[in-house]
């Protein structure tokens, strides 16, 4: 067995531009004699590695906390792509997942930096997907992300962003992306993992 971290460090990771970055305070120290260290922190719930909820371009849609476990869990499917990834690429990667092992196409992830158009999205929303995730920081262009994330949210699936794949060859894996459940969110922070029996 084999096992993956594809998740960003906090504190130094990417931050989706105008969004606030994580900052961290030393509330106690053991150096300065108090009896243990204690941390506060401070952040977006899209901030480095994270799930968005439907709810994040969506009124009514789902926050976090409402959203299903089991999409974030489960065998995964792992493709490299550069650049946009039209209908085309995407329903070749659908394919190539379901003829590995058809559970893996149920969650897919794409190595590299890749932006996922309006017609990809179509083709994943019509595939009806558990999660979709990518290396950016968002789906879609990151100057026009609300095409892409209305159509993907809107058929539930559940985008994780911000991963780190450069370690990561093609193929099935078993994913482990729950977030931290933040009741009401639009998103949340999560310690996504790949594990490769």
């Amino acid at each position: 067995m084999k096992l993956y971290d594809i998740s960003q460090e906090v504190f130094g990771c990417k931050v989706f531009p105008g969004d606030p970055s994580p900052t961290k305070e030393t509330m106690m120290s053991i150096s300065a004699g108090e009896i243990c260290n204690l941390t506060a922190f401070r952040m977006c719930a899209h901030n480095g590695t994270h799930v968005d909820a439907p709810y994040h371009f969506i009124d009514e849609g789902k926050t976090i906390d409402k959203v299903d476990l089991e999409k974030f869990i489960g065998y995964a499917y792992v493709a490299e792509h550069e650049g946009d990834v039209s209908a085309e690429d995407a329903e070749k990667i659908i394919k190539s997942a379901k003829e590995l092992d058809p559970l893996s196409a149920e969650r897919i992830l794409i190595k590299g930096k890749a932006t996922v158009t309006k017609e990809a999205a179509e083709v994943f929303a019509r595939e009806k997907i558990k999660l979709f995730g990518n290396e950016s920081q968002t789906v879609g262009p990151e100057d026009a992300p609300m095409e892409v994330h209305l159509i993907m949210l809107g058929a539930e699936i559940v985008l994780l962003e911000g991963i780190r794949l450069a370690a990561v060859p093609e193929g099935v894996y078993i994913l482990n992306a729950a977030p931290i459940n933040l009741g009401g969110s639009d998103g949340a922070p999560c310690r996504a993992t790949l594990m490769k029996l």
